[in-house]
């Protein structure tokens, strides 16, 4: 964290030591801390051993220093805040500790205590200074930073240093960004737990102060969270397509969790608000202390730049997940793992997720803390460990309470991860924690990932999300090869009579496939049993993944013009010379009167598959051969259906390596020798086995990425355009820059697809690249939306599919049917995930796409529609 980011890099200007000067110096030596860097590490390692033993001791070091040092300590709070959360109240006890008058001060050795009574105490300062910084994480929109500093304001408003007044005020001002006009989902969602969580603890004292504005703001989150019912149900993990009902088990959001936990607190005036809440500072007490009044705030709107205001154009458009309402898979009972609809169990849900996402940057210290974490808490709301001193027969647990640690861990990492449409950081992250906490801990660890392993497999069956059981297979594939690869595969025997498309079938294939790519062929298979390894099971491949080079059987057919070709490439002959030697083959078979295939098809066949060949030693292999014969692969795909046969050889080259397939495919759009349309056209025209998504993902994000990289192109040259002309004006003017030279047409400036007659040749031609990665990109989405719409709208199976009566028989699908429904699924994933580049062309792609069906009313129709218009704000 931040504390432990040390400088202490040297310089350059230094002389060289010499060896005997290394001889006498200590490399280990410590960097020396000033007074104030001490202050602060004393206040952010609070509590770390007994959090109620170190408290005085902290308080009475912390009021005897000068106050030239209340900003350190300040700072120090605020770090410790909001990179600690589970500090909390522990922090507003000590801060209570130190706002006591110094004629009620318990600590009768503290060197100030016969200062002044009107003096100010250092309480006091620090929460001035305190304002400030949470001042600066409000006007930047750092909005974890602001709902932690929220918590602490709360408990101090519990204590009486912060007048219920002004809290409810500051409360207020976000709850009025809910009633914003056109505010945006994430900003409303993010606002709303900020008033939500502050109401949670200080609710008990600002309702005695004024029930009516406390039931004002409940209403208010309640009602801002019943608005957005239509989106909730695009991102369940376990939405069913027949059904516009979102299903009430097996995942919880986390604005439903915060209304119902602070609905079931109001309903009790929130008298159990202290056996939830830790209060260290409960049996401290004053009646000398003047509470402080928080400022008046206002919510600083959103951030929107002149430069994303087009309407028909996309720009850097992020996948903005926080858009979307948050659901978090579960995976065991309430009795077991922190239920989140209750008080209690949200604010333990709240905590877990706030130390994941903190502590990314160092996922060792994130297990640990996490491991811990029972300490900040009330006791009883965790199961003892086993050894545990307080294991006891006398041990009485909580009401509703008594979880199991691991197992909540574990069912809150992975609902992290397998939140939709992406996880908050990359998946690698979530699996990495679950590594290190059964490193940790692997009695208890293990036995709590291995159910959620079981309980995910099940839920393959019942409608997982496609993109979570996809996650899924990855996270299961790492998490095996940091273990040996070791499962009680026997388990899922039973499951290969399944359909070959049965989810839970293209799960097992899908990992072992991975598991593969992370070690090797025979050392998986030696993990499966015999049922796995059979090649009629459909789990592993029949062989080890590697190349199929057609012409290597000397009796296959033109085997010599092959291995002429081959020779040629091998030897690093110029492509003219290549090319020459490729007509020449042409012209030769050409005049073979039993050639029964077109001589431009066989060429091509020979010609690819032979640098194929070339390039499948290695990656850096394949990348060379590929820049050396450009001209080669460009002569080639001339035609859409050259294109389509180069990426058809592809495929069968690599057959046995579906990785190298997407590798491949990737590089020759990168140096567009095919474009990403083709690439989505072809993943279309091959999805009997099931749509390919990685591919289709990758065309996509290609298309996505080239305009994001020609954007930032062209914003850099206009910038150095516009500061250019602004240096010729202002030395025409004599030096002087007046008002008029300083007009700006906004839209002329800002609009990328303006070409000024003074624009330099450079920006030019960035315009006019960005215009056409532009039009490509909306080619591609358009090819995307057309050939899913084609799909699942000409198919009687994906009408058939997605009506109930079709559903509660799922158990009986075959192949056809999983195909089709996992295809539905992936068109729902598509338009949530993409859901910003899709809002930038929505007109277009409505009319072109979705035209010819807004007057059928049949059921394929009505959800392809439904689907489109709640993933681009249309309903």
């Amino acid at each position: 964290m931040s504390y432990e980011r040390h400088g202490g890099g040297y310089g350059g200007g230094g002389r060289r030591r010499r060896r005997d000067d290394y001889d006498h110096y200590d490399h280990r030596r410590d960097v020396q801390e000033s007074p104030d860097q001490k202050l602060k590490a004393a206040i952010i390692k609070f509590g770390e051993v007994d959090a109620e033993q170190e408290l005085p001791q902290l308080a009475i070091k912390l009021a005897s220093q000068e106050h030239t040092s209340i900003p350190a300590i300040a700072e120090g709070f605020r770090l410790g805040i909001t990179e600690q959360p589970y500090k909390i109240p522990f922090y507003a006890a000590l801060l209570f500790y130190l706002s006591i008058p110094a004629s009620e001060d318990p600590a009768a050795g503290r060197e100030n205590g016969s200062a002044s009574a009107e003096k100010p105490s250092i309480g006091r300062l620090i929460l001035d200074d305190f304002w400030k910084g949470f001042q600066a994480y409000l006007d930047k929109l750092a909005w974890r930073e602001t709902r932690l500093c929220i918590h602490f304001f709360a408990h101090l408003t519990v204590t009486n240093l912060i007048s219920p007044q002004s809290m409810l005020g500051l409360l207020q001002s976000f709850t009025a960004v809910l009633d914003e006009f056109g505010v945006s989902n994430g900003r409303a969602k993010r606002a709303a737990r900020c008033a939500a969580e502050g109401l949670m603890r200080a609710g008990q004292v600002l309702k005695l102060y004024s029930a009516a504005a406390v039931n004002e703001m409940i209403a208010s989150v309640q009602a801002y969270n019943d608005s957005v019912k239509t989106a909730k149900w695009l991102v369940h993990p376990l939405a069913h397509l027949h059904s516009p009902e979102i299903p009430a088990e097996h995942a919880d959001e986390i604005l439903d969790c915060a209304v119902s936990a602070l609905k079931t607190l109001d309903l009790s005036d929130f008298i159990d608000v202290p056996r939830i809440f830790p209060q260290p500072y409960e049996a401290m007490s004053t009646s000398t202390i003047v509470p402080f009044d928080l400022p008046s705030v206002l919510v600083p709107p959103e951030v929107i730049e002149l430069e994303v205001l087009s309407t028909e154009s996309s720009e850097d458009a992020p996948i903005k997940r926080e858009e979307w309402p948050e659901y978090m898979l579960r995976l065991f009972d309430n009795d077991v793992t922190a239920d989140p609809k209750t008080p209690a169990g949200y604010a333990v849900r709240a905590d877990l997720i706030d130390i994941v996402e903190i502590f990314e940057v160092n996922r060792k210290e994130c297990a640990r803390f996490l491991i811990e974490y029972p300490k900040w808490t009330v006791p009883g709301t965790f199961k003892p460990r086993p050894g545990d001193p307080a294991e006891g027969a006398d041990r009485i647990p909580l009401p509703g309470r008594d979880w199991q640690l691991e197992s909540t861990l574990t069912e809150t990492i992975l609902g992290a991860q397998f939140l939709l449409p992406e996880s908050p950081t990359k998946p690698i992250y979530y699996a990495a924690l679950i590594t290190e906490l059964c490193k940790l801990s692997p009695q208890t660890v293990g036995p709590a990932v291995g159910k959620s392993i079981r309980k995910l497999y099940a839920y393959c069956a019942n409608g997982l999300d496609v993109d979570v059981l996809r996650r899924f297979a990855e996270w299961f594939s790492v998490h095996m090869s940091n273990f040996g690869f070791q499962w009680v595969w026997k388990e899922w025997v039973p499951d290969l009579a399944l359909p070959v498309q049965h989810p839970k079938r293209v799960f097992v294939h899908r990992a072992l496939e991975l598991e593969i790519r992370l070690s090797y062929y025979d050392r998986v298979l030696k993990t499966l049993p015999q049922p796995f390894q059979e090649p009629s099971a459909g789990a592993m491949p029949d062989q080890a993944p590697g190349p199929t080079y057609e012409y290597e059987d000397h009796t296959m057919p033109y085997y010599d013009a092959a291995q002429n070709v081959l020779n040629q490439l091998r030897s690093r002959t110029k492509p003219e010379d290549v090319l020459a030697h490729l007509e020449t083959i042409k012209n030769s078979l050409a005049e073979t009167a039993d050639l029964n295939e077109d001589p431009d098809t066989l060429i091509r066949s020979i010609a690819i598959q032979s640098l194929l060949h070339i390039g499948s030693r290695s990656f850096s292999h394949f990348l060379n051969a590929v820049e050396r014969y450009l001209i080669v692969l460009r002569s080639l795909t001339g035609s859409p259906e050259a294109k389509e046969h180069v990426l058809e050889l592809v495929a069968n080259f690599w057959k046995r390596s579906h990785q190298m397939v997407g590798v491949v495919f990737d590089k020759l759009m990168q140096y567009q020798i095919v474009e990403p349309a083709d690439v989505v056209s072809w993943v279309f025209a091959h999805r009997a086995g099931g749509l390919d998504w990685d591919l289709l993902r990758s065309a996509i994000d290609k298309a996505n990425g080239r305009v994001v990289v020609a954007r930032r192109r062209v914003v850099t040259l206009r910038k150095e355009d516009d500061d250019a002309q602004a240096r010729e004006k202002a030395n025409a003017n004599g030096g002087v820059t007046d008002a008029a030279t300083m007009e700006v047409d906004a839209e002329t400036m800002h609009d990328p697809q303006v070409i000024q007659a003074e624009d330099s040749p450079q920006l030019v031609s960035a315009l006019k690249a960005y215009a056409a990665v532009t039009r490509e990109q909306k080619s591609t989405l358009a090819r995307v939306l057309e050939c899913f719409v084609h799909v699942l709208h000409s198919s009687g199976t994906a009408r058939r599919v997605i009506v109930t009566d079709a559903w509660e028989g799922h158990a009986g699908w075959g192949d056809e049917e999983w195909v089709t429904w996992r295809t539905w699924m992936w068109y729902k994933h598509f338009c949530r995930v993409y859901s910003p580049y899709l809002r930038s062309f929505v007109t277009t792609l409505t009319a072109v796409s979705f035209g010819s069906l807004e007057t059928s009313t049949d059921d394929a129709a009505v959800l392809l529609i439904k689907i489109w218009r709640m993933a681009t704000g249309q309903e």
